[in-house]
């Protein structure tokens, strides 16, 4: 704990004092100190001094859940809210709300703060930390608190917060009560720009989670006075890999080569792939689903020994998530690994003997344009195309696709014969591979597409052909909780930076499974004065987990079993359930229908249900 400050320094009401000031080096230069007045209320201007202390140092997101000890800070965000300091977002649920924190630390790249009071509700952001503390995604987590003399006697609403959340945070403090002495505004001041630093990986190229855990006493606030103008500041930018000790390495022209692009690898992978002249093997979530080396159908090839069998080298970005044939090619011993990992201090390694670099240069001696490279990257990439039109036959062997000749033909039997060919297409039962090539199509680069962890993630990244658009998905842990949430956020930050920049408006889509809805139903709770982004959220019913259809289990386990704890069948309406949260409902039932919902989904928010079979 801090050295607490003594009584004697303390300001009386109606005095001023500079809003933010921090020691020398800990605030983003550029930025301007705002004179406000003090309240008298130790709480009130500790929360005032330390929230404005983020906003000076570039966060512009705070995410509030309600609660007693932690009133001042809330209070303080709905004022630097009111002045434009910064966005403000309420959620009931402490869980929505740290994955919303999520989301919007998900597309802007800057720490949200997300706020709670004591006991629980600390407990409840404990899946969100984990995710961004995986993913590497920075995050500012802050806890009220009782003081320490309420402390193990079994107060009321009183838990161990300090250290909660253990090695999945980059940096904690657990603060002592405030007690209103001059010197803590400096204090709170630090204390912001310490956590925005170790939560972007300034000096450390780690960026993550980070937890304040600060005790508050009676009186826990006062009314906030209002500030005489915005407060602005920068985020500070993450370190280079040479603060992890990373290098960058040349790959030179050699054995038999892939890229592998996992989740969150970004573009970088593509760029290097088409610089190399190898083959690209981007997961839907890469960031990097995209470009002339694409390789959809990589998990076939990877099983055939004709081309997994003979690489001998992998690239990896990312977090590859997806398959199994990744990792076996990773581990094999015959196959070298080089990780590039520009930031995160735990980096993808699945055999424990991959080369971590920063990152990868092509071979400048090169040629793009010998048989030897044009040969190798064309091999992958035609043949995966062979593999996805027969793919697409063997799911609907019946789809003919109508014929133009007869749509231009005079003769009343071919006009009728076109005539039914469309309808026949229109009336089409919906699959799940016809749902994941639809929400993609449908996505333009405008847009933000977010993928659960449900089955349907991996039929989009098997089936859909590369274009450069905008993916996220929570993929550090691949739970399914908090998915509405984390898409909501994603919505808010990309449609709200939008506007701002006079861009075309755009939409948000979640495509998910039922029970990836069930499980984060609470995040559908948008309360009076939050703002409702356009964000369509579509649901592959099958009415509980066929994900694990796919498991060995299923072979072997007794269907009553299996059903009742793997399946998990539910009766629930999803009309009704959005109907209680207020949200826009629909089914769609045929690919006409899909088409018409996904080419002009509704203002605001809604869901999307699409029936699917087991």
């Amino acid at each position: 704990m801090a050295d607490r400050p003594h009584a004697g320094d303390a300001t009386e009401p109606g005095a001023t004092t500079r809003l933010g000031t921090a020691a020398p080096g800990t605030v983003a230069p550029g930025t301007v100190a705002v004179e406000r007045q003090r309240t008298g209320n130790p709480a009130t201007d500790f929360s005032l001094a330390l929230l404005a202390g983020f906003v000076r140092n570039g966060v512009r997101d705070i995410v509030v859940s309600p609660g007693s000890r932690s009133q001042a800070l809330a209070l303080v965000a709905a004022e630097l809210e009111r002045s434009g300091s910064a966005r403000l977002h309420v959620r009931i649920d402490e869980r929505s709300g740290g994955f919303l924190a999520l989301g919007l630390a998900r597309e802007t790249g800057a720490p949200a703060v997300v706020i709670t009071t004591s006991g629980t509700a600390t407990a409840n952001l404990h899946p969100a930390v984990l995710e961004a503390h995986e993913a590497g995604i920075p995050l500012i987590v802050v806890t009220g608190d009782r003081p320490e003399e309420l402390r193990g006697i079994r107060s009321n609403q009183t838990t161990r917060q300090d250290g909660l959340y253990a090695d999945a945070v980059r940096w904690s403090d657990d603060v002592d009560a405030p007690e209103g002495a001059r010197s803590e505004d400096e204090r709170a001041a630090t204390l912001a720009a310490t956590a925005v630093r170790a939560a972007v990986g300034a000096e450390t190229a780690d960026p993550g989670p980070v937890h304040l855990n600060v005790a508050f006493r009676e009186p826990l606030s006062v009314a906030v006075p209002p500030l005489p103008e915005t407060i602005r500041g920068e985020l500070p930018a993450t370190a280079a890999p040479a603060a992890l000790g990373r290098a960058t390495d040349v790959v030179e022209a050699g054995p038999p080569t892939v890229v592998v692009a996992g989740a969150d690898a970004g573009p970088a992978a593509e760029q290097f792939a088409r610089d190399a002249g190898l083959p690209l093997l981007a997961e839907v979530s890469s960031g990097a689903h995209f470009g002339p080396n694409l390789v959809v159908s990589y998990r076939e090839l990877l099983r055939d020994d004709g081309f997994g069998g003979v690489v001998r080298r992998a690239v990896v970005f990312g977090h590859p998530t997806l398959s199994r044939e990744v990792p076996a090619l990773l581990t094999r011993p015959d196959v070298e690994v080089i990780v590039v990992a520009p930031t995160g201090r735990q980096a993808y390694n699945p055999a424990h003997r991959a080369r971590i670099v920063g990152a990868v240069e092509a071979d400048p001696a090169t040629d793009l344009r010998s048989p030897e490279v044009r040969g190798w990257v064309g091999r992958w990439v035609f043949a995966s195309r062979r593999i996805a039109e027969q793919a697409e036959h063997d799911a609907n062997p019946a789809a003919v696709a109508p014929d133009v000749d007869k749509a231009r033909s005079y003769e009343p039997a071919d006009a009728l014969a076109f005539a039914a060919a469309e309808l026949a297409a229109i009336r089409a039962p919906i699959t799940r591979a016809l749902l994941a090539e639809a929400v993609w199509r449908y996505t333009w680069p405008h847009d933000r597409l977010v993928l659960g962890a449900s089955r349907l993630i991996r039929d989009v990244d098997r089936i859909v052909p590369g274009k450069k658009i905008s993916v996220h998905a929570n993929r550090g842990l691949a739970g399914i909780d908090g998915t509405v949430a984390t898409a909501t956020g994603i919505a808010l930050a990309s449609q709200g930076s939008a506007a701002a920049a006079g861009a075309p408006s755009s939409v948000t889509r979640v495509l998910l499974g039922d029970l990836a809805l069930l499980h984060d139903a609470g995040s559908l709770l948008l309360g009076a004065g939050e703002r409702r982004p356009h964000l369509q959220v579509v649901v592959g019913n099958d009415r509980g987990g066929t994900i694990f259809d796919g498991l060995e289990v299923a072979g072997t386990a007794a269907p009553e079993a299996f059903n009742r704890v793997l399946y998990t069948p539910h009766a629930v309406d999803l009309a009704a359930l959005a109907a209680a949260y207020g949200w826009n409902h629909s089914v769609a039932r045929t690919k006409g229908e899909l088409d018409q919902a996904l080419s002009a989904p509704p203002a605001g928010v809604s869901i999307l249900e699409v029936p699917l079979d087991r």
